[in-house]
């Protein structure tokens, strides 16, 4: 290692910053450091940064249209020249489809997210911070909403709306929102009694610039940590809606619609329906493998 990179190590872990810049950057250091000690935690965030990228290139990098149907090339297996990983029943790519699935899955999982964040964190910081007859009411609708199977519950919104890529998104989004409304009031809770709280109470802040201003924020870290495990249920979700025909619909190369359609030829053609879901369960591996990491670094019990 180099003087210059033990010099920046040096100012990064510096037990004095001089500045809140410096102070910033010292502490995303130490998290990065206990993050990068565990194998799994980097490889959860390789596959996904992977994810993210080939999803952001798609129409780059395609190697054919994923919706082109060649009758001629259907059920191709997997390690030909002009379809690496095969065709399917109607001659379509398979790894077209899939890397454009990519775009579908991860834009429905990342926009169920900022709907049900948001609305979890004002639910639930609500309900901690104002008490009594507010923080009654809101929590028993949550354990309401909380008793029901997310799944079983998005099965019935999606049903109940009709198939689409939106109704599958307000369907997952009405069912995710409560876990993170009980986290946001666990927070609330806890961090409303501490002593700057109780300051800026003095100093004449109202109510809502506290919890905007102070709470939310001191509540994001173990949202995003949430948010993060979260996202391979709704992926999970979110191919369970497609796979019964209740989300994205033909020719939609989402993943779960793409399982379904290789079921019946599943003894014939393994690789049409064993390959989306084979990525299905890498993503949402990846997902938990990236949240638990995550949940390391973030964990109160240890030392920034």
């Amino acid at each position: 290692m180099s003087g210059e990179q033990l010099s920046l190590r040096a100012w990064l872990l510096c037990d004095a910053p001089g500045s809140r810049g410096q102070a910033a950057l010292g502490l995303a250091y130490r998290r990065w450091r206990r993050f990068a000690t565990n194998p799994l935690n980097l490889f959860g965030l390789a596959v996904l940064t992977v994810l993210v990228i080939v999803a952001i290139a798609a129409p780059l990098i395609l190697p054919h249209e994923p919706l082109r149907q060649v009758l001629t090339d259907r059920l191709l297996p997997p390690g030909s020249s002009s379809h690496w990983l095969g065709t399917d029943d109607l001659g379509r790519d398979i790894l077209s489809r899939l890397i454009g699935g990519s775009r579908l899955t991860l834009g429905i999982g990342m926009l169920v997210v900022i709907i049900v964040v948001p609305i979890g964190l004002l639910i639930g910081t609500s309900a901690g911070y104002c008490g009594g007859f507010v923080d009654s009411v809101l929590m028993r609708i949550t354990d309401v909403a909380l008793a029901f199977p997310k799944i079983v519950l998005a099965l019935a919104f999606a049903a109940a709306m009709g198939p689409g890529v939106i109704n599958a998104v307000i369907a997952i989004s009405l069912t995710a929102w409560p876990p993170y409304a009980r986290l946001a009031r666990a927070e609330t809770l806890r961090i409303a009694r501490s002593d700057f709280i109780l300051a800026a109470r003095l100093q004449g802040a109202s109510g809502s610039r506290i919890v905007l201003r102070h709470i939310v924020p001191m509540c994001l870290s173990s949202i995003l940590v949430r948010a993060t495990l979260d996202m391979a249920g709704i992926i999970l979700t979110v191919a369970g809606l497609g796979f019964l025909g209740l989300g994205s619909q033909p020719p939609s190369p989402e993943w779960g619609f793409m399982v379904a359609s290789g079921r019946n030829v599943l003894l014939e053609a393994w690789w049409v329906a064993t390959l989306p879901g084979a990525m299905i369960l890498l993503v949402s591996l990846a997902f938990n493998l990236l949240g638990d990491g995550l949940r390391d670094v973030f964990d109160p019990r240890h030392g920034a």
